[in-house]
């Protein structure tokens, strides 16, 4: 099936089909019926392929079915990708164009997740992360870090102790029209064993805590709205500074006297005018197999950064940092998006066409991405 995906438009006729939507109504309402709290829903999908169309009219019919309630939607993408297969890249950036335009307009957020550098024609290399030894053209690898990060990035709304919800997330993410968000994470969070968590953030000093995962370029020099932080993984002991009393503090992070209050101070010390809402959870990201070895011989078993020799030990558990960020980087990835759109004549492409798209499906998909990148010009980072 998944061959034969190739379009948007193929995908969006499977749910026009009854005996599919019937299936998927009759699941969705078995579920619902058995829930005792729905907060919403989550959608995983590809965006590069057919399955961006079955992921965007799954939106618009949660959206029908269940207004008031969540919609997050995750759209994976590849990692690295060769201009030598034209076509495959031409219907890479069609059915993602395609796929944020619909789903932005149905969901209370839409994230792309890929360790590639661009969601446009230009490649850009992958990502990288200073303890991983990873290669972006394995899938099993990419989808063991995104998955690391979207487990991460979604704690808020998934733990009972929690008071966020899916709509409260959402609320905070995607005022005055920014429906599309960025995923971000560290991959393992650095700390030295007997380093406390204000050192380590100290010893960051004004450099971004995170690698993006949401193939939209260097993220340097641009504004950040709003953004939803998660630490993970690291014991209580060491969330605030153990210093001795009297000693004088290195910085006000180590006046702290919870995790919390420390990741929160932090945030506000890197960009003061931005809305952010930090958790911290004890529980680490458990890396035993069948997850790929990735790590550098650096690590601990837990996770932890060695200044010695190699300890020779499998990595079990790992700390993380991961965040989700309504960025200015996205007027520029989601403007050249629809630039590269405008460029090509679609006609050209006539089995992407005859997949159920027309001409005024493109010019309706460019207006929408040039909407939503205008939402994230100027404007401040704190609203009324």
């Amino acid at each position: 099936m998944a061959g034969r995906l190739e379009a948007f438009g193929q995908g969006e006729s499977i749910l026009k089909e009854p005996r599919y939507l019937e299936e998927l109504e009759d699941r969705l309402h078995f579920y619902v019926e058995e829930c005792d709290y729905l907060q919403g829903f989550q959608i995983l999908c590809d965006l590069h392929d057919g399955f961006s169309g079955v992921g965007a009219k799954a939106t618009e019919l949660l959206q029908d079915e269940y207004s008031g309630r969540g919609i997050i939607t995750w759209g994976l993408l590849p990692g690295p990708y060769s201009l030598g297969e034209p076509q495959k890249n031409i219907y890479r950036l069609l059915n993602t164009a395609f796929g944020l335009a619909h789903m932005s307009a149905h969901s209370s957020l839409v994230c792309p997740l890929s360790l590639g550098g661009s969601l446009g024609l230009r490649p850009e290399p992958p990502v990288t992360f200073p303890h991983l030894h990873y290669d972006a053209t394995l899938p099993f690898h990419c989808a063991a870090i995104l998955a690391t990060a979207l487990d991460t990035v979604t704690v808020p709304y998934r733990l009972r102790s929690s008071p966020v919800s899916m709509v409260h997330l959402a609320d905070m993410l995607n005022f005055s029209g920014k429906k599309v968000v960025i995923a971000a994470a560290t991959v393992p969070f650095p700390l030295v064993p007997g380093q406390s968590l204000p050192d380590a953030l100290v010893q960051l000093g004004g450099a971004t805590a995170w690698t993006p995962l949401s193939a939209c370029g260097d993220p340097s020099g641009t504004r950040c709205f709003a953004q939803s932080v998660v630490l993970r993984g690291l014991d209580r002991a060491c969330h605030t500074s153990q210093l001795a009393p009297g000693t004088p503090l290195p910085s006000p992070l180590h006046a702290c006297s919870t995790g919390e209050d420390v990741l929160a101070q932090y945030l506000q010390q890197q960009q003061p005018r931005v809305r952010s809402s930090a958790h911290l959870l004890l529980a680490p990201c458990k890396v035993a197999p069948p997850y790929p070895c990735l790590f550098s011989p650096s690590l601990s078993r837990h996770g932890l950064v060695l200044d010695g020799p190699p300890s020779g030990a499998a990595v079990e558990s790992i700390p993380v940092l991961g965040a989700l960020c309504s960025s200015s980087t996205l007027s520029r990835t989601l403007g050249d998006l629809a630039r590269d759109l405008s460029k090509l004549d679609v006609r050209r492409w006539a089995s992407f066409m005859d997949a159920g798209v027309e001409q005024g499906d493109v010019e309706e998909a460019l207006q929408e991405l040039g909407s939503l990148a205008q939402c994230y010009q100027g404007g401040d980072g704190l609203v009324d």
